[in-house]
C-alpha cells in the first residue's frame, strides 16, 4: 500500500473546513482545478468518495467525515509537535484547558493559580460536556479537561485520570434562612432544600441520604450549574448540599454558612490527561501542585 500523500490530505482539510472548493483553492493559493484533481486523487488513493455536491455546497460522506477526523488529529500532532519544539526558544506557549461546564470556576482558578500571569504562557480555557471534551482531549485539541467524575466504560480506555482533590459536601444556607440545625434530619425537616440535578452524584448520593434518615425533603428547586446553586443558596430560599470550595467567598464573606456535613457524601475532582508523545510539562507541574496541595 502506497504512503499516504500528506498534501492531498490537507487540501482536503480545507475544502472540508470551507465546504466550498472556490474559497479552499483561494486560501490554498492554488487553482481550482488544480486543488479538484488534488482531493480526486485523494479519493483514489482511499478508494470512497469523500464529498457529495447538494447544490453549491460540498458536503461530507460517511467516508470523508472518518477522513476528516483523522486528518484533525494528524495535524494537531503536528502543530502540537512545533508548538513543542519552540517551548525552548523563548516563544509563549499554549495551555489548552478544557473543564466540565457545570465545574466550580473556584476550583479551576485554584488549579491554575500556579501558572496564572507567566509571560511565557497562555492560557486557552473552555467548557464543554464531558463527552465533548474527552474526545477534543484525544485528538489532541485540550492538555487537560478538567471534571468531577472519571471516564467509564470503553470512554475511559487511552485517558489518565488524575485524582486532584476531595471536597466534603455541607448544608449551605444564608443567615436570614435562620437554620439552626444540629443534623441533617433536623435541617431537611425545618428548611426546603436547592438540588443540583439527578445527573450529578452529588444528587444521587443525597437522594440515598435522605432515603437513610427517613426524610423526603421539599426541593424549591433544581439547577444543573454549581454556580447557579451557589447563587440562589445566597437567596435565602432553601439549603444547598456544596463543598465549600464552590462557596468560599461567601463563607469568608458571611453571606453564605455551613450548617452541617453531610456524612459520606464528598465531590471529587479530577484531571483527565492522554499519553502524548510531546506533553505539555505545564500540565504536569499543575497536577503535582495540586497533589501537594491535597497532602
Amino acid at each position: 500500500m502506497a504512503a499516504l500523500n500528506y498534501n492531498h490530505l490537507r487540501y482536503f482539510w480545507e475544502v472540508a473546513r470551507e465546504g466550498n472548493l472556490t474559497r479552499a483553492a483561494t486560501r490554498l493559493a492554488v487553482s481550482q482545478s488544480a486543488l479538484s484533481t488534488q482531493i480526486k486523487t485523494l479519493e483514489e488513493r482511499l478508494g470512497h468518495p469523500l464529498f457529495e455536491r447538494l447544490g453549491r455546497q460540498l458536503v461530507l460522506t460517511e467516508a470523508g467525515r472518518l477522513t476528516l477526523d483523522h486528518a484533525n488529529a494528524i495535524f494537531a500532532v503536528g502543530e502540537d509537535l512545533v508548538a513543542t519544539l519552540k517551548a525552548g526558544t523563548g516563544q509563549r506557549r499554549l495551555l489548552k484547558v478544557g473543564a466540565l461546564a457545570t465545574l466550580s470556576r473556584n476550583f479551576q482558578i485554584e488549579f491554575l493559580r500556579p501558572c496564572l500571569g507567566r509571560p511565557d504562557l497562555e492560557i486557552v480555557l473552555s467548557s464543554g460536556s464531558l463527552e465533548e471534551l474527552e474526545g477534543r482531549l484525544r485528538r489532541l485539541d485540550l492538555d487537560v479537561v478538567l471534571c468531577n467524575q472519571p471516564p467509564r466504560g470503553p470512554e475511559a480506555i487511552g485517558i489518565v485520570a488524575h485524582r486532584l482533590a476531595e471536597q466534603t459536601i455541607s448544608l449551605m444556607a444564608a443567615p436570614q434562612l435562620g437554620c439552626q440545625a444540629s443534623s441533617p434530619r433536623e435541617a431537611l425537616i425545618a428548611h426546603p432544600v436547592i438540588l443540583p440535578t439527578g445527573e450529578t452524584s452529588i444528587r444521587a448520593e443525597f437522594d440515598a441520604l435522605c432515603r437513610r434518615i427517613g426524610v423526603t425533603p421539599s426541593i424549591v428547586a433544581e439547577v444543573d450549574d454549581m454556580a447557579m446553586l451557589r447563587l440562589m443558596a445566597r437567596e435565602a430560599i432553601g439549603l444547598a448540599p456544596l463543598p465549600a470550595i464552590v462557596v468560599r467567598d461567601e463563607l469568608q464573606a458571611g453571606t453564605l454558612s455551613e450548617i452541617v456535613p453531610l456524612d459520606g457524601i464528598s465531590e471529587t475532582f479530577f484531571a483527565l490527561t492522554v499519553e502524548r508523545q510531546f506533553p505539555n510539562r505545564v500540565v504536569d507541574e499543575l497536577i503535582a501542585a495540586a497533589g501537594q496541595r491535597r497532602v
